[in-house]
């Protein structure tokens, strides 16, 4: 695998919501739109770096299909994804940051023929990110929370009771339902301890990655606790903190590679 993006090959930027995607486009000075597998893909650069540019699409399905045009049409040498998630671990609070170490699919359950949570015919019940770029998302990433009273605003960041933003590395689950009641999340929370946050997409990227062995990286803001409040003003806070970020730690990665 590699481990840095010393390849001409492009970067995969992969956005889960629409106001990232946006804000990752503003920052391009030249994309062009190719049309693949039903999906708008924007190619340029960034930071002088080749990179396409794609929403993931909402699920597992959609985002492995995602993921696989981005390999088997564009060639990228690697995937950086962005996202919001529902916070679950304790301390995991809105406005966080979760860089992942690795991805679970938690509604994956083929018992009795294999362990609960694991894939069948992989041996495995989560898949690892690449622990190079990783550490690069999370260097980024502390940069700009540092940065979020400046690029947020301070005003906004009270309205959505946001302090001082903290970073979180470790586990991500994935499932193709939106986790939005206090008891889903208490029943994941008691399954998954090692969870610090779940959303809908990142696992399936990660398992289609590990099959072509490409690196990959993921990050996610977090926008709610997964609980019953999670529906909240989820887009406005995409459009005003969320996407705010993912766009100024996708600059900064590219910055300082």
């Amino acid at each position: 695998m590699i481990g840095t993006l010393s390849s001409s090959a492009p970067l995969a930027i992969v956005s889960a919501m629409q106001e990232e995607l946006r804000a990752v486009l503003q920052l391009m000075p030249d994309e062009q739109r190719v049309v693949r597998a039903g999906r708008e893909f924007w190619v340029g650069r960034l930071h002088g770096r080749e990179v396409v540019v794609v929403l993931s699409r909402i699920g597992k399905v959609a985002a492995a299909t995602t993921a696989t045009a981005l390999i088997e049409h564009f060639g990228v040498a690697a995937v950086l994804f962005t996202g919001a998630a529902g916070g679950l671990a304790s301390g995991v609070a809105v406005g966080d940051l979760v860089v992942a170490d690795g991805f679970l699919q938690h509604d994956m359950d083929a018992s009795p023929l294999f362990p609960r949570f694991q894939v069948p015919l992989y041996g495995l019940d989560r898949f690892a990110t690449d622990a190079s770029l990783t550490t690069r998302l999370v260097d980024a990433a502390t940069a700009v929370a540092a940065d979020a009273p400046r690029l947020i605003g301070a005003t906004t960041l009270r309205e959505f009771n946001i302090e001082a933003p903290a970073l979180h590395r470790g586990l991500i689950i994935s499932g193709d339902r939106f986790v939005a009641t206090g008891a889903e999340s208490a029943a994941l929370r008691e399954l998954l301890p090692q969870a610090l946050a779940v959303e809908m997409e990142g696992a399936a990227v990660a398992q289609v990655c590990h099959d072509y062995g490409l690196p990959f990286a993921a990050l996610r803001v977090i926008s709610d606790r997964a609980d019953d409040d999670a529906h909240g003003d989820f887009l406005r806070f995409m459009r005003e903190v969320a996407s705010r970020y993912s766009a100024a730690i996708v600059a900064r990665f590219l910055a300082t590679g």
